[in-house]
């Protein structure tokens, strides 16, 4: 006897495979003889070192060559070419050399850069390190121009001597010649991925012995396929999507949004099969519902941090009545794992699976994290609202008290700030500034040095705005509200005691893009030991009260800008 299991396909069309835009690469060149070269730089560590040495070796072997050397105008680690220097690069350049792409969001954004160049007829080639090939080409296809040229070297640049630059740079030179010089042949058709595995078909059948047999056989496919997270999945069968479906209040061809970093098309059907598979009940679908559209909001950067290297992972933060109502818990444990957080843990797995299946974001492919976390899992809470002493999240949000929302906050990593001893709020903060202090080591801690912000309606990453967000314990909550101090007191108490010496913020951060970005501050470079805050303002902080009893609190640090959307039943659409 053969049993068969029969379920909705949870992977996403990429908008690139359903009619996206497309422009051809431009016209070459047949010499670079008297040619404007424009030398771009997106800001990664030492990439000027390539660009130099790639100087060296064209004048070398051309004559009459002029030089135009630029920066991205905006962003921080990594900068992107505004709209000012796409236009000049389009008057008065004829190619473009450009460095680096040396992590994922990073080179997801120097592949735009290329195509937005390529599509306005100057050839550009972008240095990349082997390892990011994939998330090259594939980022090209998103983009427009799959043809474009991204110059694969063995290594990353950064951490890396000049001399091992140059003879990188030196090796790959003739190459370089060769995509600036050489027309490109136009793709007839989009190439296949060998790594990425997408599927057409509406539904999915798999057949076993038994149903447990077909069951291990939908398991076995989705880990092959690269759709699991690494747990067994629950089938999303074509009655449970369509109870999620139902619970949206919405169409199931309804697009809620293309999700970054594929640009996948990500209808509600496909959310729902997502969802399904994570374990989520059809009462919490209008909570997933908030959440899509939290990391849809381009305020958040959702290319950058579910492509980088860094292990940025999503936190869900649900506040009002919905929380009580579809079982949430706020108080012990409510980061999980447990049967008493099975909704909270759902929700959040639920968010990492459509990332992958709809947004497409694919370890190796497109999420190109250097070593991962177990926050990638699953992060999701409800606020402790009987023990908040202020008003509730959503309230300090600008919603109504009646309104339930969610928040997502993308932060680069968790730690416990511990403290059992003080009652007193100055020495609590004193205490937890030894954290906040000394977060230097991720991308965050003192970037406004080394950027230009972005507007954040622009969807661009590093825009300038980000949070660091405290899970509040509430005992640590009671001491704070018991001396009248608001939260806005304890956020700028905090952004006060959060100082190191110029020299130390400074140590994992680009000199040239300080210089760039904060010509006004340069006599902090005779000044190294002069205190500067690690965070641009007061309002890099945010508390959000959830938990049980003692005095152990957990500091999310270095997130994005925190988004909030009210949560809509189905009746209410």
């Amino acid at each position: 006897m053969t049993a068969s299991l029969r379920i909705v396909n949870p992977v996403a069309t990429p908008r690139s495979h359903a009619g996206g835009d497309r422009w051809p690469p431009a016209r070459r060149p047949s010499t670079l003889d008297n040619a404007t070269v424009a030398l771009y730089w997106n800001g990664k560590q030492n990439g000027l070192d390539a660009l130099v040495r790639a100087r060296e070796l064209i004048e070398e072997k051309y004559t009459g060559v002029r030089f135009v050397e630029l920066t991205g105008a905006l962003g921080g680690t990594t900068r992107y070419l505004s709209a000012d220097q796409l236009a000049t690069i389009e008057s008065e350049v004829d190619v473009m050399v450009a460095t680096t792409a040396d992590c994922g969001s990073c080179c997801s954004w120097l592949m735009r850069d290329l195509c937005e160049v390529e599509r306005r007829g100057v050839p550009a080639v972008g240095y990349t390190a082997e390892v990011f090939d994939e998330d090259a080409r594939f980022s090209l296809e998103t983009f427009g121009v799959p043809e474009a040229c991204p110059l694969i070297v063995p290594e990353c640049f950064s951490n890396k001597t000049i001399a091992e630059i140059r003879d990188m740079v030196d090796h790959s030179f003739g190459e370089l010649v060769a995509m600036l010089t050489e027309d490109r042949a136009v793709f007839t058709e989009l190439p296949e991925y060998t790594a990425m595995v997408l599927e057409k078909a509406p539904e999915l059948n798999f057949a076993g012995g038994d149903l447990l047999d077909a069951f291990d056989a939908m398991q076995a496919r989705f880990v092959a396929n690269g759709w699991s997270d690494g747990l067994p999945l629950v089938p999303p069968t074509r009655r449970k999507v369509d109870a999620m479906v139902e619970a949206s209040g919405l169409a199931a061809d309804h697009v809620v949004g293309d999700f970054a970093p594929g640009f996948g098309i990500g209808t509600v059907e496909k959310i729902a099969a997502n969802a399904v598979m994570a374990g989520c009940r059809p009462e919490a679908m209008p909570v997933v519902l908030a959440m899509t559209e939290c990391v849809l909001d381009p305020s958040i950067g959702l290319r950058t941090w579910a492509m980088s290297t860094g292990p940025q992972a999503p936190v869900v933060l649900v506040s009002g009545p919905v929380a009580d109502e579809i079982g949430m818990n706020h108080g012990m444990c409510a980061l999980g794992p447990g049967s008493v957080s099975e909704v909270n843990v759902a929700i959040g797995r639920a968010l990492r699976l459509i990332m992958m299946n709809v947004g497409l974001s694919y370890p190796g492919i497109t999420d190109m994290d250097t070593i991962g976390t177990p926050m990638k899992f699953s992060a999701c809470v409800a606020e402790n609202e009987a023990r908040t002493p202020w008003e509730p999240w959503r309230v300090r949000q600008g919603f109504r008290a009646e309104e339930s929302t969610v928040t997502v906050n993308v932060p680069y990593g968790m730690t416990e700030f511990f403290d059992f001893q003080n009652s007193d709020p100055e020495k609590l903060i004193e205490s937890w500034s030894t954290l906040t202090s000394h977060a230097v080591g991720t991308p965050a801690a003192g970037a406004w040095l080394i950027k230009q912000n972005a507007p954040l309606e622009a969807g661009y990453p590093f825009h300038g705005t980000f949070s660091n967000l405290l899970l509040m314990a509430p005992d640590h909550a009671a001491v704070f509200a018991a001396a009248g101090w608001t939260p806005a007191d304890i956020a700028e108490a905090i952004h006060r005691r959060t100082k190191l010496p110029f020299r130390q913020v400074m140590l994992n951060q680009s000199m040239p893009a300080f210089e760039v970005s904060h010509p006004e501050l340069r006599w902090l470079l005779d000044a190294p030991d002069t205190p500067v805050t690690v965070n641009p303002s007061a309002d890099c902080f945010e508390f959000f009260v959830v938990g049980a009893k003692a005095g152990r609190s957990q500091f999310c640090f270095g997130g994005t800008n925190s988004v909030t959307k009210p949560v809509v039943a189905a009746h209410e659409r």
